[in-house]
C-alpha cells in the first residue's frame, strides 16, 4: 500500500458484540483497537506545524545555554554589595549580546553589560542602568548601586527555561506555533514526524451529483456531504482525497473500492449504511474484507460501518449531512488522530446552563444537539437550535458547538448545566 504504511490493524478490530452500543462503548472499542499505521519522516522545522512527532525532543544544551543579563545595565558580584546601603565599585569592561568578555571579571567591579549578554565569570547580579549613579569623570568614575537588589537579581540562569538531557516534547504531540520557538531554541531544525495519514473520501449513489451542475433532474441531489468531509479530514490533521461519486453498479463500486484501498490508510463513505438492496458499497467491502453494522444508540447518526480492505480501515458513514458531520466528529475524528500518531483525543464538555427548555426527552439513547453560546446574566449560557432533522445544514452553520446529552438525562429546563463541546475542539473556527 502507498502513503507510507507501516502499522498493521488488529484483525476484526472493529468486530463487537452484535448489540446496539452506547456511544462510550462506541469510543472504548475505537479507543483499545486503533493505533499508529503511517511511517516516518523527516521534516523541515518551518513545515512541523500541526504535524505529529514520531520521536521525542530532547535538549542536547541548556536554555538558555549561558546565564545572560535580562536587561541593560551593569553587573557585579553580590558579595561586593550591601542590600541595605548598596555599593559603590569600579567600571571595568563592557559585555554585548554575542561579545562575551574573556576574562574574568576583579573583586569590586562593575561590568557595562546590555541585555542578552553573557554575565561575566565572577558577577551574578544585573543593577538597571536607569538604576545607577556614575560618580566622578574619566579614570576617577565609579559605579553607584543603591541597596535593594537581591542576589540574582535581572539574570537569567543557564538552563533555568530548559535543562540539559531534558525532553520538551514526546512522540504523539501535535506541533503548534509556539512549539516552534521551543525546538529551535534547543537548536533542531528538523523533526522526525509521522506521515499525514492518507484518507479517501466516496459518495455514493446514482441520485448524487457534483455542485455546479446546472440543474438538477427528478431526485437528484448536490454532494454536499464531500467538501464537508475534505475540510474534517483537513482539520483532523490528515490529507483528504476525493475519489468521486460511486454510481450504483456492483462491479464499478468494488473495482474502485479495491483500487482505493491499496492507495489510502482509510476510506470514508456516506450513504447506503444500512443493508438495503442498493448498498453495493457495503456488498463491495464484505466481499473485499470485513464489514461490521454498528447500531448506535445515538440521535443523530444510528447506523454506521466500520471495516477494513486488509490494513485500510472503511468507514460508513450515514446520508444525511447533520448525521456525517456528529459522527465524523464522535467517532472518526478521535480515530484518525490516533492512526495517524497521537495519543487518542476525547473532545473537552464545559458544563453551561441551558438557555431553552426540552420537555419528553426519549431516554436510552444519547443526543448531541446543535447549540450556540448566548449571553447571559450570570455570563454564558447555550441555546438550542430550534429544529433536529439531521438534513438541516442550516444547524450546522448555525451552531458553535454540540450540546451533549447523555443516555439516561431526561428533560432540559432552562437553567440546569448541560455538556457543551465547543466546535474549536476539533480544529472548527467559532463563528
Amino acid at each position: 500500500m502507498g502513503s507510507g504504511m507501516t502499522g498493521k490493524l488488529i484483525d476484526d478490530c472493529f468486530q463487537h458484540d452484535g448489540q446496539r452500543l452506547r456511544h462510550d462503548e462506541a469510543v472504548a472499542l475505537l479507543k483499545a483497537r486503533v493505533g499508529p499505521v503511517t511511517a516516518t519522516e523527516v521534516v523541515a522545522l518551518k513545515d512541523a506545524p500541526g504535524r505529529v512527532l514520531a520521536t521525542a525532543a530532547v535538549a542536547r544544551l541548556p536554555v538558555p545555554a549561558h546565564t545572560n543579563a535580562a536587561v541593560d545595565g551593569y553587573s557585579f558580584a553580590s558579595r561586593d554589595y550591601d542590600s541595605m546601603s548598596g555599593a559603590t565599585l569600579d567600571p571595568r569592561g563592557r559585555a554585548a549580546a554575542g561579545h562575551a568578555l574573556a576574562v574574568p571579571s576583579p573583586p569590586r567591579t562593575a561590568t557595562r553589560i546590555f541585555t542578552g549578554a553573557v554575565v561575566p565569570t565572577g558577577h551574578d547580579t544585573v543593577v538597571m542602568q536607569e538604576d545607577v549613579t556614575l560618580i566622578g569623570e574619566g579614570s576617577n568614575t565609579q559605579v553607584a548601586i543603591p541597596g535593594g537588589l537581591k542576589p540574582g537579581a535581572n539574570v537569567r540562569k543557564a538552563g533555568e527555561d530548559v535543562g540539559a538531557g531534558e525532553t520538551l516534547l514526546s512522540p504523539g504531540h501535535v506541533v503548534r506555533p509556539q512549539d516552534l520557538a521551543a525546538l529551535a531554541s534547543i537548536g533542531l531544525a528538523e523533526v522526525a514526524c509521522y506521515s499525514r495519514l492518507s484518507v479517501g473520501i466516496l459518495s455514493s449513489g446514482d441520485e448524487v451529483v457534483r455542485p455546479g451542475a446546472a440543474v438538477l433532474q427528478a431526485g437528484q441531489v448536490y454532494d454536499a456531504n464531500g467538501p464537508m468531509l475534505d475540510a474534517l479530514v483537513h482539520a483532523a490533521g490528515a490529507m483528504p482525497h476525493d475519489l468521486g461519486i460511486l454510481p450504483d453498479r456492483a462491479d464499478v463500486v468494488r473495482t474502485s473500492l479495491a483500487d482505493a484501498a491499496r492507495r489510502h490508510h482509510v476510506l470514508l463513505t456516506t450513504g447506503g449504511a444500512s443493508r438495503g438492496e442498493e448498498d453495493h458499497v457495503a456488498a463491495a467491502i464484505e466481499a473485499l474484507g470485513t464489514r461490521h453494522l454498528w447500531q448506535l444508540a445515538i440521535k443523530p447518526g444510528r447506523p454506521m460501518s466500520f471495516g477494513q480492505i486488509g490494513n485500510t480501515v472503511v468507514v460508513g458513514l450515514p446520508g444525511n449531512p447533520v448525521a456525517v458531520f456528529v459522527c465524523f466528529l464522535m467517532y472518526v475524528w478521535p480515530m484518525l488522530r490516533r492512526l495517524g500518531g497521537t495519543p487518542w483525543t476525547d473532545p473537552r464538555r464545559v458544563k453551561l446552563p441551558a438557555a431553552f427548555d426540552f420537555a419528553g426527552r426519549k431516554r436510552g439513547r444519547r443526543e448531541f444537539w446543535r447549540g450556540m453560546y448566548v449571553d447571559d446574566p450570570l455570563g454564558v449560557a447555550v441555546d438550542k437550535f430550534k429544529r433536529d432533522g439531521s438534513g438541516l445544514i442550516s444547524g450546522l452553520r448555525a451552531a458553535d458547538g454540540l450540546i451533549d446529552i447523555p443516555e439516561e438525562h431526561g428533560d432540559v429546563g432552562r437553567g440546569d448545566l448541560v455538556d457543551f463541546i465547543p466546535f474549536t475542539e476539533f480544529g472548527i473556527p467559532g463563528r
